[in-house]
C-alpha cells in the first residue's frame, strides 16, 4: 500500500519547524537574512543550518556571473542559452510555448545551482520610447499575465523560483529609482496591476520584486497599499517580495509594507537599523519574524535534496528551442505584393544590413546573456539553397556616416532582383536605465532604404529591435518581416520565414503608430523630473487609438500568414466564447484567435475603452483542416474598477463579443447581455476629455479632477541642498564640484559613445539616476554612511570641508572595517 500524502499536514510541519527555527535565531541573525551577503548572494546562517541562495539575472537567459558582479551586463557571464526577449516571445501569443522557453530557463539555472531567477518583467508598455520595452510583454495586461504567469510556471517547475518584477507602474527609465508615477484609481487597478494579478493568480510567484519608483508619493518598496493591501490581503500572495537591487529607501519602512529581503548586500548597515529599531521599539520583533519565515520558506523551495547531483543541462536542445521559439513569434508586417515567400522567382537575391552579418538578438543592461552560440541571417541565408549573389553592410551601427557602405550596398543592388534589407535598432537605442529619445530608424538607414527603393528592385525589410519604429518606407517596399530580438536562434528563423519553410504566425502585443505625436503620452514621456504624470489613465496603446478612431500603421494583434483562415460558427456567453477555425489555404499555419469585448454602445460618451481584449488562443491547422476554439474570457471581462466602491463592479449592458484576428480585424461578433447594478461613474461630467478619449489634450485640472488631489510638483526643488533621497543627477546646473561631478559623467557617456561601447555609454545613465543614498548600498561596503555625508558636503557647495570628512570617514573604515 503506498502512503497517502496530506500536502496540509505537511506544510503545517514545515510551518511549526520555521516558527522553532526562528525562536532559536538571535535577533542578529534574523536581520542578517534580510540583505545580501554580497551581489547575488542572501546570508547562510551556519550555526543553524541555513544555506545561502544565489539570485540572478535571467528574464530570457540566465545571467550568471562568475567573477566581478554587476547588475548592468558589464561584467562576463558564464555562457547559456539567449532565448527571445519578452517582447519578441509574447508575439508569439502562446501560453504553452512560454512554459516551455521558462522550463527550459529553470533547468540551466538548477544546473548552476541558482534558486531564483530574476525574471520575468510584465509591466505594461506605457509608451514605446521605454527603453527597457524589450525585456516586457505587451501593451495589454491580459497578454502580459497569462504569458508572463506560464513562463513563471515553467521556471519553477525546475525547483528554481522566479521573481515577477517590477512590481509595480515601472514606466520608464528616465529617472527610474526617484520618479513618482502618478497615476489614477481606475488605470492602476485595470491596466498596471492588472497583469500582475493574473501571473500570481495563474503563475504563483515564489518571488515578487519590487520596483524602483514611487507610486502615487510613496516608494514602491515601502507602499503598504500595494504590497500589502493589493498584493497579499486582495490577491492572497504568499511568497517574498524583494527589492530590486540598490532599490531600498527606507529599511524598517520595507519590512512594515512586507519586504522581506534587499538586495544586494549591504555590508551589515541595514541590518543594523532593523536590530535598532526592534531594540527601540519602533519595529514589532513579529514583523521581522514574519519576513524570517518568508524568506527560509523559498530556502526550503529551492533547496536541493541533499544527494541530488545537479541536473544537465543539453545546449543543443535548448539552442533548437530557442529557433522554435523565435519561428513562432515572428511578425510579417506587410506582404502586398506576394513576394514571400522567396523561391525561385524571387532570381538573383542582394542582402544588405548590418544586422544580417551582426545580428541584434538581445537587448542590453542586466538581462544581457552570453548565448552558447548565435545564428547569424546571413549564413542562414546562404544555407538556404537561395540565389544570393552577395552581401554588403550598407550602414554603420549608431548612425555615423559610411558613404562607402551605401555605395558598395547600392552596386550589389543593382546586380539583383530581390533586395532583403535588415534594418533596425541599434544596441545604443534600447538599454536599460535609457529611454529612446525618438521613434525613428537611425538617418543612415533611412537614406539606405530610400536609396535602395530608388532602383525599383523588389525589397523586402527585415527589421530587428525591441519596440515599435516610425515606418516611412512602409507603403514602398514589397514586404516587411519583424523579428524583434529573437535570441540566439533568431537568424536561422528569420531565414526559414523568409524562404518559407515555415509559415510565420506571430501577431503584433503592441500598437505601431504612424508617428510618435499619435502616441497619448507623447508630449510629457521622460521629460520631467520628479514625477510622471498619466495623465492618459486607461487609454493606453489600443484602446486609446480605437477610442479616438486614430489611424495606426500596425494595429495590436496584427500579423499576416501565408495561409488563410475563416472564422465561422461564433457561440458566446459571459464567460467563454466558441467559434470554429478553418485554414483556407494550401499550407499548414497557425492563427492566433482574438476575443475582445465592446463595452454597450461602443462606450462613446463613457469612460471606458471602446473595446478590450478578453481572451485570445492560438490553433495549428493543417491545409483544409478545421478546429473548434474554446476560449475562457478574461474575470473582469465586464468589469470596471469602481473608485467609490473600492472594489470591481460588472456594468451591465448588452456588450458585443468580437472575435477576430487583431484588434482591427474582426471576423464575427454576438451580443451578451449582462446583468449588473447601474454604474455611476459612468459620465462624469466634469472630465470630459476622459469620456471623449481625447487624453491628449488632459490638462492639469482636469487630470486633479481625476485624481481627487492637487497635482505635486514635477520639477526637483531649486537650489535646496541635496539629501540621500536626491539623485546624482540633481547636480545638473549647481556649479563647483556638483557641476563637475555631472559634467564628468556626461562626458565619459560621451566618450564612450565615441569608442563604441553603448552598453557601458548607457550605463553612465544609471549612475545619473542614482540616489545618493544607494552609493554605500551598492559599494560593497568601500563606501559608508560616514563618507556619504562628506560626499554630500562637497556637492552641497562645502568641497574642502566635504573633502576632510570623506577622509576622515575613509581612515577610520581602514582602521576599522566592521
Amino acid at each position: 500500500m503506498t502512503a497517502r500524502h496530506d500536502p496540509d499536514t505537511t506544510a503545517s510541519a514545515t510551518e511549526a519547524d520555521r516558527r522553532d527555527l526562528i525562536a532559536r535565531m538571535t535577533l542578529a541573525e534574523k536581520a542578517s537574512l534580510m540583505s545580501g551577503a554580497n551581489f547575488w548572494n542572501t546570508k547562510a546562517v551556519e550555526r543553524l543550518g541555513i544555506p545561502s541562495m544565489m539570485l540572478t539575472d535571467g528574464p530570457h537567459g540566465l545571467r550568471k556571473q562568475g567573477g566581478a558582479a554587476d547588475h548592468l551586463g558589464l561584467n562576463a557571464s558564464i555562457p547559456a542559452t539567449c532565448f527571445p526577449t519578452a517582447a519578441t516571445l509574447a508575439n508569439s501569443w502562446d501560453v504553452a510555448l512560454l512554459e516551455r522557453v521558462g522550463a527550459a530557463l529553470g533547468a540551466e539555472a538548477a544546473a548552476e545551482d541558482v534558486s531564483v531567477v530574476l525574471g520575468p518583467g510584465l509591466n505594461l508598455k506605457r509608451n514605446p520610447l521605454g527603453g527597457r520595452s524589450f525585456e516586457y510583454f505587451s501593451e495589454d495586461p491580459q497578454v502580459s499575465g497569462k504569458l508572463a504567469g506560464a513562463f513563471i510556471r515553467g521556471i519553477q517547475s525546475s525547483g528554481v523560483g522566479a521573481s515577477m518584477k517590477h512590481f509595480a507602474v515601472n514606466s520608464q527609465e528616465t529617472h527610474r529609482m526617484s520618479i513618482d508615477e502618478i497615476v489614477d484609481e481606475r488605470a492602476l487597478h485595470e491596466l498596471y496591476l492588472e497583469g500582475f494579478r493574473i501571473a500570481v493568480a495563474e503563475g504563483d510567484p515564489w518571488t515578487v520584486m519590487s520596483s524602483y519608483n514611487k507610486i502615487n508619493g510613496v516608494y514602491a518598496n515601502e507602499n503598504q497599499d500595494v504590497l500589502i493591501g493589493i498584493l497579499r490581503e486582495r490577491w492572497g500572495y504568499e511568497g517574498l517580495v524583494v527589492t530590486d537591487w540598490g532599490g531600498n529607501n527606507d529599511r524598517v519602512a520595507g519590512l512594515l509594507a512586507g519586504n522581506a529581503l534587499e538586495m544586494p548586500s549591504t555590508d551589515g548597515v541595514t541590518d543594523a537599523e532593523i536590530v535598532a529599531a526592534v531594540e527601540a521599539g519602533t519595529l514589532d520583533e513579529a514583523v521581522l519574524d514574519a519576513r524570517v519565515a518568508e524568506v527560509l520558506a523559498l530556502v526550503e523551495r529551492t533547496r536541493r535534496p541533499a544527494g541530488t547531483p545537479a541536473p544537465t543541462v543539453d545546449h543543443e536542445s535548448a539552442h533548437e528551442l530557442a529557433v522554435e521559439a523565435a519561428r513562432q513569434a515572428i511578425v510579417l508586417l506587410a506582404n502586398p505584393t506576394g513576394v514571400l515567400p522567396l523561391g525561385p522567382s524571387a532570381g538573383r537575391i542582394a542582402v544588405i544590413g548590418d544586422f544580417a552579418e551582426t545580428p541584434r538578438y538581445q537587448g542590453a543592461g542586466s538581462s544581457l546573456v552570453n548565448p552558447t552560440r548565435v545564428d547569424a541571417p546571413l549564413a542562414a541565408l546562404r544555407a538556404s539553397g537561395l540565389d544570393v549573389v552577395g552581401y554588403e553592410s550598407g550602414f554603420t551601427r549608431r548612425d555615423s556616416a559610411a558613404r562607402g557602405r551605401q555605395r558598395r550596398a547600392l552596386e550589389l543592388a543593382a546586380k539583383a532582383d530581390t533586395v532583403l534589407l535588415f534594418l533596425g535598432l541599434d544596441e545604443s537605442a534600447e538599454a536599460e536605465a535609457v529611454d529612446r529619445q525618438h521613434l525613428r530608424l537611425a538617418q543612415n538607414q533611412l537614406d539606405l532604404a530610400d536609396a535602395v527603393l530608388a532602383l525599383g528592385k523588389r525589397v523586402v525589410v527585415i527589421l530587428a529591435g525591441g519596440a515599435p519604429v516610425e515606418l516611412p518606407f512602409a507603403d514602398r517596399v514589397d514586404a516587411i518581416v519583424h523579428g524583434y530580438l529573437a535570441g540566439q536562434g533568431g537568424g536561422r528563423a528569420v531565414a526559414d520565414v523568409l524562404t518559407g519553410a515555415v509559415n510565420p504566425s506571430g501577431k503584433l502585443a503592441e500598437t505601431y503608430p504612424l508617428a510618435y505625436a499619435d502616441v497619448p503620452s507623447a508630449a510629457a514621456f521622460g521629460r520631467t523630473e520628479a514625477t510622471s504624470e498619466h495623465r492618459e489613465s486607461l487609454y493606453l496603446g489600443y484602446r486609446y487609438y480605437d477610442k479616438t478612431g486614430t489611424d495606426v500603421r500596425y494595429p495590436f494583434g496584427h500579423g499576416l500568414s501565408y495561409t488563410t483562415f475563416a472564422y465561422t460558427d461564433l457561440e458566446a456567453d459571459a464567460e467563454r466564447a466558441g467559434v470554429t477555425v478553418t485554414n483556407t489555404g494550401d499550407r499548414v499555419g497557425a492563427e492566433i484567435v482574438q476575443v475582445y469585448v465592446e463595452a454597450p454602445d461602443a462606450a462613446a460618451d463613457a469612460f471606458r475603452a471602446a473595446r478590450e481584449l478578453r481572451g485570445f488562443a492560438k490553433v495549428r491547422l493543417e491545409a483544409g483542416a478545421s478546429a473548434r476554439v474554446e476560449i475562457e474570457l478574461a474575470e473582469h471581462a465586464f468589469d470596471v474598477f469602481d473608485t467609490d466602491l473600492g472594489d470591481w463592479r460588472t456594468v451591465p449592458g448588452a456588450y458585443r463579443v468580437l472575435v477576430g484576428a487583431s484588434s482591427r480585424d474582426f471576423r464575427l461578433d454576438a451580443t451578451v447581455t449582462v446583468e449588473g447594478e447601474p454604474w455611476a461613474g459612468a459620465t462624469p461630467a466634469d472630465l470630459p476629455r476622459y469620456r471623449s478619449g481625447r487624453v491628449a489634450d488632459v490638462d492639469a485640472a482636469e487630470f486633479e479632477r481625476l485624481l481627487g488631489r492637487p497635482l505635486p510638483s514635477p520639477t526637483w526643488p531649486v537650489g535646496a541642498p541635496l539629501t540621500r533621497a536626491d539623485i546624482i543627477a540633481q547636480t545638473r546646473g549647481r556649479g563647483g564640484f556638483a557641476g563637475f561631478l555631472h559634467g564628468l559623467i556626461e562626458s565619459a557617456y560621451t566618450v564612450l559613445m565615441r569608442l563604441g561601447r553603448p552598453h557601458a555609454a548607457n550605463n553612465t545613465r544609471f549612475a545619473l539616476d542614482m540616489p545618493f543614498r544607494s552609493l554605500p548600498r551598492l559599494s560593497g561596503g568601500k563606501f559608508d554612511e560616514a563618507m556619504l555625508d562628506g560626499f554630500l558636503l562637497m556637492v552641497n557647495g562645502r568641497f574642502w570641508r566635504g573633502v576632510r570628512d570623506l577622509i576622515r570617514a575613509a581612515r577610520r573604515r581602514r582602521r576599522d572595517p566592521r
